[in-house]
């Protein structure tokens, strides 16, 4: 009696992860947060119909009020301001976006996947940025309209725009963070409303500092929201350099604005990423 040997199997293959390129990866996840973003045209209403909200409710409104700004308009002043409070708010929509994520199980799919986890959240980083930057772009066209100017070089003008996205990458990380402790949508919006929209209101975004009692001055100046604002003032010609008796950080703004959002990054990344890996462990 003769025995047939079993043919031999040949085991299932999965791609190697470490040599998939990261990039590749990540801007997978970059472009499926766009796609998402183009299924739901509604949540671009926070960077297109808000800013313009914002700007002509500042300009036409509150501007006739305001009139003690440095010897430039009113609405040359805002605008930096309100750029400046859009990029903070960035960090509503990774947070959102990560706790949405998570809390619909997308995010263990992903990690039954053969890629990166860092990929995940350098995908919704970049997605948010350029979500931001559509922001930051309606303001500036809007600001054009209603009479605002960049006054100085193109080089200033670019390096005001990348302090922008500098600072914008800072507070992903706090959205990550936050977006890694909270459990619910709703939570997160809750959280960053209270945290984020004082402090870009306790700073030189829509009024002078000079006017302050000093104690609030102090605080207000040494925001690191302030540093940001003054900075793009500074650059685009929109307003006087800061009062001899102004906080250091607004006497060196572009400097003082990069050491902000280095030390945020630094202080805040470990803990965020801390926060994720515990949470996508679970």
């Amino acid at each position: 009696m003769t025995t047939t040997a079993a043919a031999p199997t040949t085991p299932s293959t999965r791609p190697d992860i470490s040599s998939t390129n990261l990039a590749q990866q990540s801007w997978i996840m970059v472009k499926r947060n766009l796609i998402h973003t183009k299924r739901q045209p509604e949540m671009l209403s926070d960077v297109t119909v808000q800013p313009i909200m914002f700007v002509l409710l500042f300009a036409f409104v509150f501007g006739a009020s305001i009139t003690d700004t440095g010897g430039v308009s009113y609405r040359e002043f805002l605008l930096p301001g309100i750029m400046g409070q859009t990029i903070v708010f960035s960090a509503f929509i990774v947070a959102a976006g990560i706790t949405s994520d998570l809390d619909k199980g997308i995010i263990d799919r992903f990690r039954s996947l053969p890629i990166a986890r860092s990929s995940v959240l350098i995908g919704r980083s970049i997605a948010s940025l350029l979500h931001s930057s559509i922001g930051i772009a309606v303001m500036a066209v809007t600001g054009l309209l209603i009479g605002w100017r960049i006054r100085n070089g193109v080089l200033d003008a670019v390096l005001a725009f990348l302090l922008i996205l500098l600072f914008g990458f800072a507070m992903i990380w706090f959205g990550i963070l936050v977006g890694s402790l909270m459990r619910s949508v709703e939570a997160v919006n809750g959280v960053m409303f209270t945290a984020l929209f004082p402090v870009t209101f306790l700073a030189n975004t829509f009024v002078p500092t000079g006017p302050m009692p000093t104690w609030l001055r102090v605080i207000a100046e040494w925001n690191p929201i302030s540093s940001l604002v003054q900075a793009m003032r500074e650059l685009w010609g929109n307003g006087p350099a800061a009062a001899p008796g102004a906080q250091l950080p607004l006497h060196h703004p572009v400097l003082s604005t990069i050491i902000w959002a280095v030390a945020l990054t630094v202080i805040i990344a470990p803990f965020a990423l801390r926060a994720y890996n515990k949470r996508t462990a679970d």
